[in-house]
């Protein structure tokens, strides 16, 4: 296997001048390495660096060579809890810098917690460390599930004592670095919509789709029969119908799925709330603040399905309304199919087709539901189809279990890996009382063992597996 070299791709200058401010980081007081992720790093070339280079660039932001040459701060307006805000934008991060993979895939490294931006409005621009642990920990065991996720890529101490109204404080702060193929939200369109700017509209949708390639419908993707929005909308609908499917199947409720939190390459970010279901319950929310459950475990596939909408209305800028209402009435269905796909796969066992998944699918929330296992524990008992009773059993009956299914030595533990929210607060606790990361570091050793035992992930949008 040829390992990557680094190869900078700063192809956001292209819209630079419409689309974020350059700013400057915030000089820090301390820069203490606490989580570098290698393993990412090495799909970009970035492996190889040491960790006075990795201060230097992720701490105190350097530019990579021939990269960006200062950050830049996003703008972006979106609905919050579905009410229309114009004033967004990237209020405590930035797009630090961007680079090819080894499949000449573009990823970009944005951050959070890097410093006041003209976006702050009253915010200190900063991050808490615990919320730094916290994504590192959602971005691990999404990415083990299978999910299409930005990765944690750093997280550095950055010596500021922080003060916040939902956590112990004084608290200590940290600056997270993120890799992911993009930073263009539905929140990014609304706002060209909002400015009437067609012609960047156009510039923007041209961007998207050069550079988050995936599958659509073939209709969808002639380009001679269909125009670029419509190609673009068709493929959002792909990747956000996948998405809800993904972390429904994780039992992972996002907790604020906003159209700014809503990333147009399909890959679930920005983490804040996030909560792993106990027990197998659709009303279940993660965040305090959502008090009339909008955004609960069972309406996230709603909610992308009316945030697509909101690309759609977007859209209407530059394309006309039938061919986007036809794009965006594919959500439904491919919901179904991702469903049906990435629950089998999760449970270890050959796809029978749309029906028999299906059925498979309401007897397997019945069982959770009738004995209130969580989703981890469920999948974990029944791997492969192993150790099913009652109507349980008659509905995975002739499913066949995938070659290799139960091979890896993780079946045979005494408990799945999960990541409900006290074992986060155990985690979270030796650091903050003795600086103790030994937890923490074997947290995420053995979820990246499960990802080994699950297997390689589902590509979005179709039947096989990645490469």
């Amino acid at each position: 296997m040829t390992i990557p070299t680094y190869r900078a791709a700063p192809r956001i200058r292209t819209l630079a001048d419409w689309l974020g401010d350059p700013v400057r980081a915030a000089d820090f007081p301390e820069t203490i390495l606490r989580f570098r992720n290698d393993r990412a790093a090495a799909t970009v070339g970035l492996a190889g660096l040491d960790d006075a280079a990795w201060l230097r660039h992720f701490g105190r932001f350097e530019p990579l060579p021939d990269n960006l040459p200062q950050p830049l701060a996003l703008r972006y307006h979106g609905h919050q809890f579905q009410v229309y805000n114009p004033d967004l934008g990237d209020g405590r991060g930035f797009l630090f810098a961007q680079m090819l993979d080894g499949d000449d895939r573009l990823l970009d490294l944005g951050t959070k917690g890097s410093g006041q931006t003209p976006w702050s409005r009253r915010g200190d621009g900063r991050l808490t460390l615990k919320g730094a642990v916290r994504e590192v920990l959602a971005t691990e065991l999404l990415e083990a599930l299978g999910v299409n996720t930005s990765r944690s890529f750093s997280v550095i101490e950055t010596g500021e004592a922080l003060y916040r109204g939902d956590e112990p404080s004084p608290t200590r702060s940290a600056v997270l670095v993120r890799l992911s193929h993009g930073h263009i939200r539905i929140g990014t369109f609304q706002r060209l919509m909002a400015l009437e700017a067609p012609d960047e509209m156009a510039q923007l949708v041209a961007y998207c789709l050069a550079n988050f390639p995936g599958s659509a419908a073939p209709d969808a993707m002639d380009e001679d029969r269909t125009s670029p929005a419509t190609r673009l909308l068709n493929l959002v609908v792909e990747r956000l119908a996948d998405l809800a499917a993904s972390w429904m199947v994780a039992g992972f409720v996002h907790g604020v799925l906003n159209t700014d939190n809503m990333n147009v390459s399909g890959e679930s970010f920005d983490y804040g709330p996030w909560r792993w279901l106990p027990r197998w319950d659709a009303s279940f929310t993660a965040a305090y603040f959502d008090e009339h459950g909008l955004y609960a475990f069972g309406r996230q596939p709603q909610t992308l399905h009316w945030n697509c909408g909101q690309l759609a209305v977007a859209l209407r800028l530059i394309e006309d309304a039938p061919p986007l209402i036809e794009a965006l009435n594919r959500f439904p269905a491919l919901y179904q199919q991702a469903m049906a796909r990435r629950w089998c796969w999760r449970l270890g066992v050959k796809s029978r087709g749309s029906e028999a998944d299906t059925a498979l699918i309401a007897a397997c929330e019945a069982a959770m539901v009738e004995t209130g296992a969580g989703p981890d524990a469920f999948f974990f008992a029944h791997r492969g189809g192993r150790a099913t009773n009652g109507a349980l059993a008659d509905a995975m009956s002739g499913y066949h279990p995938v070659d290799g299914a139960l091979a890896h030595p993780y079946w045979s533990d005494p408990a799945p890996q999960a990541m409900l929210i006290d074992e986060v607060e155990a985690i979270w606790a030796p650091i903050a009382e003795a600086d103790d990361w030994s937890a923490f570091n074997a947290k995420i050793a053995a979820v990246r063992r499960l990802g080994e035992a699950m297997g390689p992930p589902l590509r979005p949008g179709n039947l096989t597996t990645t490469d």
